[in-house]
């Protein structure tokens, strides 16, 4: 008879419903791992493949020149979007090879000074391996622990920590300024002037924040500032560092040697396509900024009462959805008595995520979850949304459709064995 049950529900959830939102399939909803490239910066990058194909290091004929002048115009309007000055911006693959750049050229020019960092449990891999690595080197590292579940910031720290953790030897804090998995937002502005009142630098990942929030790095205080393009619907394979050269300037140990370009900092033939890609999403996602945050908050919200009313037993991971401590475009939420990763197999036609892009080879639970102190049910049973400019309100209707009826099923499968 349980066999039985078992068959009669998987040709349930296996059949096709006819109430489901008239959508284009698959609906992705993952923009936090990465985002379709916006047409109108398509458009800007697209001559430069063609026509304007030149080395902007080839200073003796007019296809080096073209390239230059576009590389210098692009530089100067992130510069001018950012606060910082176009010597400030420095050219990269993207906001990993920027935070390694940043940690690492920092760290090991100045490890006569001091050998200390402080960062956040909750970082990127793309700062906590460089940390890790930094600590097999002699490095000492001091990670914050953040709000735990259950409170209203979860996820954030506060500028206090940082400071009651500074030291004479303190040579680095590292600390991102909004989480890629549950969207909690840390008060770098607070951070920052602790830090620049105690002369320590102060480096900041601010992947998911650039095009997303309010960023000034004279605002903010920061010595150092990744990011990258294709969070903010440009290329992929193209971001970069913003390194202060003032009160302090900021010297860095380069990371790849060569032909000596980006000031020395980063060698390597420039990615011109991918720099006027940059400028251009940089562009657009600023001048857009207020009115698409509220209207993402909007949608993010609509999908969380949804699911909370056609899935009992929901949780929210991360900060209150009415807090400003957290990303308008990001849900994180847990579905007890369900596997994340058999959940996303049964809703093939929805592409969310289970974690951060960057660990989905690593079966180990999301560090980021476990560190507000979820246990590793709950962390596996886990679920990121992330909306962009593209997702619409039936989409946001279809997947609360499809992700009701696979846990539904899901579960009652799980009862039955």
């Amino acid at each position: 008879m349980r066999l039985q049950e078992r068959k009669s529900f998987l040709k349930s959830y296996l059949e096709p419903s006819t109430n489901m939102p008239d959508v284009s399939l698959p609906v992705y909803m993952d923009n936090h791992a990465t985002t379709r490239v916006d047409p109108r910066v398509l458009d800007a990058m697209l001559p430069y493949f063609g026509e304007k194909y030149g080395n902007p290091g080839s200073i003796n004929h007019s296809f080096g020149w073209e390239a230059k002048e576009g590389v210098d115009l692009a530089r100067e309007s992130i510069a001018q979007l950012l606060g910082a000055s176009p010597a400030e911006i420095v050219f990269t693959s993207g906001a990993t090879e920027s935070n390694n750049l940043a940690i690492r050229g920092v760290c090991l020019r100045q490890q006569r000074r001091g050998n200390h960092i402080i960062s956040v449990t909750t970082e990127h891999k793309a700062v906590l391996d460089p940390l890790t690595r930094l600590s097999r080197r002699g490095f000492e590292v001091t990670w914050l622990p953040v709000e735990q579940a259950g409170s209203d910031i979860a996820g954030t720290i506060c500028a206090e920590q940082v400071a009651n953790s500074l030291r004479a030897d303190t040579v680095l804090v590292s600390i991102m300024m909004a989480n890629n998995e549950i969207g909690a937002i840390h008060p770098i502005a607070e951070i920052g002037q602790i830090c620049e009142q105690q002369g320590v630098l102060f480096h900041c990942d601010a992947t998911q924040a650039v095009g997303k929030l309010p960023v000034n790095v004279e605002d903010l205080q920061v010595g150092l500032m990744s990011f990258t393009a294709h969070k903010i619907y440009g290329p992929k394979g193209i971001g970069a560092l913003y390194v202060r050269r003032k009160k302090p300037r900021v010297k860095l140990e380069p990371q790849i040697d060569g032909g000596g370009q980006e000031g020395g900092r980063r060698s390597g033939t420039l990615n011109v396509p991918g720099i006027i890609g940059l400028c251009r999403a940089l562009e657009l996602s600023i001048s857009e900024l207020e009115a698409e945050q509220l209207r993402l908050s909007k949608l993010r919200n609509r999908l969380y009462a949804q699911l909370l009313q056609a899935v009992p037993n929901m949780q929210l991971n991360g900060p209150n959805l009415s807090s400003p401590y957290r990303l308008a475009g990001n849900l994180n939420v847990s579905f007890p008595f369900v596997d994340g990763e058999a959940l996303m197999m049964s809703i093939k036609d929805l592409a969310v995520s289970s974690g951060s892009a960057c660990t989905s080879a690593n079966p180990e639970p999301s560090h980021v979850l476990r560190a507000l102190g979820l246990s590793k049910d709950a962390t596996r049973s886990s679920l990121r949304f992330g909306l962009g400019r593209f997702n619409t309100e039936p989409e946001v209707d279809f997947a609360v459709q499809g992700i009701s009826k696979a846990v539904s099923t899901l579960r009652k499968l799980s009862s039955l064995t």
